[in-house]
């Protein structure tokens, strides 16, 4: 496991090195995020042996309404699908992986693919709320925690980053939108990250401008329809678009300007 680091260190660090921008920072150091951040740090930098990472992170919906709406068993063979398309690829030894849900709870923090755990209805429970917002501060946070870990070290660090929800924000009590964009621009701005997001669409909510708020890409905008076929085929997607992103800088590049198309 990673060595406790203090994260607040290394985001200001970030800052003085031009990477993360003031407002950045003071949304990532506040009370008690670095604990959650902390959490997901997971395998050492020290215990990897490949001379470039991917981190692949996804915050699966764990909030009631999926359960409601009979998509639970989706959402977990749409992150099994994932797992198993990249283990398929040519660089699954270069591929870490991280999985937090959206009210919090860690799956399993940055660990190699082999050792990740598949979802099922033992371990994922959709009963919980929607603090988009929040935990996707936390989640943000900890992609570049982890990046900055491994970029300290002289290894070079690509991410992919899926967000997803079937409701807006509810109960954020820290973070907003443009909370969130603040981010998002640092990140894309180094080029070294994907940022994507699927909301299941309702007929209600406006995932597309709820994701633009937060600083989105459109090309890494999906809303699919709120059924099990839908949510299968938009996992599918992603696992072929993080594939892609996978293989080399130069389709990471490519991957990034073409989105969940190209």
């Amino acid at each position: 496991m990673s060595e406790s680091i203090n994260i607040n260190q290394l985001f200001e660090e970030a800052q003085d090195e031009g990477m993360l921008s003031q407002q950045s920072v003071q949304a990532l150091v506040v009370h008690d995020i670095g604990a959650q951040i902390q959490a997901g740090m997971g395998i050492s930098v020290n215990d990897v042996e490949s001379s470039e990472v991917i981190l692949v992170t996804i915050m699966p919906d764990d909030s009631g309404s999926i359960r409601f709406g009979g998509n639970s068993k989706a959402i977990c063979d749409g992150h099994n699908l994932v797992l198993d398309s990249l283990m398929d690829s040519k660089q699954q030894d270069n591929i870490l992986v991280h999985n937090r849900y959206l009210n919090g709870n860690i799956l399993y923090p940055y660990c190699a693919l082999d050792q990740a755990i598949k979802m099922n209805d033992t371990n994922y429970n959709a009963n919980q709320g929607t603090p988009l917002y929040d935990e996707t501060v936390v989640l943000l946070g900890t992609v570049l925690a982890k990046t900055k870990e491994f970029s300290d070290n002289g290894v070079p660090v690509r991410t992919v980053t899926l967000i997803m929800t079937d409701g807006e924000d509810q109960h954020s009590v820290r973070a907003k939108a443009d909370t969130i964009k603040t981010i998002v621009d640092d990140m894309l701005r180094a080029e070294n990250h994907i940022i994507a997001a699927m909301g299941f669409d309702n007929n209600k909510v406006k995932f597309r401008e709820i994701f633009r708020e937060m600083g989105l890409l459109d090309q890494w905008i999906l809303t699919p329809g709120n059924t099990q076929s839908d949510i299968r085929k938009a996992f599918q997607m992603f696992s072929q678009s993080a594939v892609r992103a996978s293989q080399s800088a130069v389709n990471f590049s490519k991957a990034a300007l073409g989105g969940f198309g190209g």
